[in-house]
């Protein structure tokens, strides 16, 4: 009877590590540690800690799309308080982790981006895609008059996702939710205003 594959535990425990450690600080003996594994397994599944970590990027990316999806799938709201509603629901579950963590994604693009280019490459893809449903539920909100149309939609998304990854950085250093609050409350004071 052949043994039952240990895959998903190390891709498990290995988006945990890297959320912990970052990607340099993340070994493959503390991976498999985690996972309760033995070594060999990593190799048996993995050929690189570069492509163990790219779909550990790819696992936490469907997540965040399931966030997304519910945030601004959810049409009983306008387009932006749907844009507002994603803030606040990444927001619930930065506070239920004490503020400690932010988002993969930015960690990745800050720390592997300058020594991986098949992970800068596929970053560059995760946020051309993360933007697509921003762009169109912006692009929703000026075509409905909520919000001013100054801006081209997939620039004001590229605004939204890049400066929130800002506010989550100094979220992470002050371990609290200030600077967080300060994006929204800026962002939709001024960007994201509501029309008359």
């Amino acid at each position: 009877m052949p043994k039952p594959s240990l895959r998903d535990a190390i891709l498990d425990a290995g988006l945990k590590e890297m959320f912990r450690t970052g990607y340099h600080g993340t070994s493959v003996r503390d991976v498999t540690a985690a996972a309760g594994a033995p070594q060999g397994s990593f190799t048996n599944h993995f050929r690189s800690k570069e492509l163990f970590a790219s779909e550990v990027l790819d696992r936490y990316f469907l997540y965040v799309r399931g966030l997304v999806a519910e945030a601004l799938g959810d049409l009983a709201r306008t387009p932006r308080e749907r844009l507002r509603s994603y803030l606040d629901l990444i927001t619930g579950k930065l506070a239920h982790d004490g503020f400690t963590r932010g988002c993969l994604i930015g960690d990745f693009s800050l720390e592997a981006s300058g020594s991986s280019e098949m992970l800068r490459e596929q970053l560059d893809d995760i946020f051309r895609e993360w933007r697509a449903p921003f762009a169109a539920c912006i692009a929703e909100a000026q075509a409905t008059g909520e919000i001013a149309s100054d801006f081209d939609p997939d620039q004001l998304a590229d605004f939204l996702l890049a400066s929130w990854q800002g506010a989550m950085l100094r979220m992470k250093v002050e371990r609290s939710e200030a600077a967080l609050t300060r994006f929204k409350t800026i962002a939709f004071q001024t960007v994201f205003k509501e029309l008359p």
